[in-house]
């Protein structure tokens, strides 16, 4: 796999449509779907920087939720159109942490947001350094 010589985007969004099976019979999105939503969105935003997640796996790089937050402010419902917003806020030597606005996609009204830090580790599990690659210039420690 070639991988990018730096990423370069640190904020993506993507449009979500919740699927029945995400909701309660009240037609309500689960509370347990959004840090699902949450890697689609970090999943997204390392694809355009033009790293394909799996590809970097087989270079020996993994990343493990290390702590995830979620503010519920509002439902999410069936079939709906959201917009969630992913924000890559800060990268140490070993962890990555992002911010998430997921949104109603017609109101603009913010439904949920919410924060994970990612450790990079080994196929062991084992803590690694993050490649030089992902550093974004502003932040990076």
């Amino acid at each position: 796999m070639q991988l990018p010589e730096a990423t370069t985007i640190q904020s993506h969004t993507i449009t979500i449509i919740p699927r029945y099976c995400e909701t309660d019979q009240a037609g309500v999105v689960h509370h347990t779907v959004y840090p699902i939503w949450f890697e689609m969105g970090r999943t997204e935003l390392l694809r355009a920087n033009g790293v394909v997640y799996s590809e970097l796996e087989k270079t020996g790089v993994f990343f493990v939720v290390f702590q995830l937050t979620v503010k519920y402010h509002r439902p999410a419902y069936y079939d709906e159109p959201l917009e969630l917003t992913t924000i890559c806020t800060k990268i140490s030597p070993a962890r990555v942490e992002h911010s998430y606005q997921l949104k109603r996609k017609s109101t603009g009204l913010l439904l949920a947001e919410g924060v994970t830090i990612l450790a990079c580790v080994d196929k062991s599990g084992r803590l690694q350094r993050i490649p030089d690659f992902m550093q974004f210039p502003n932040n990076a420690t």
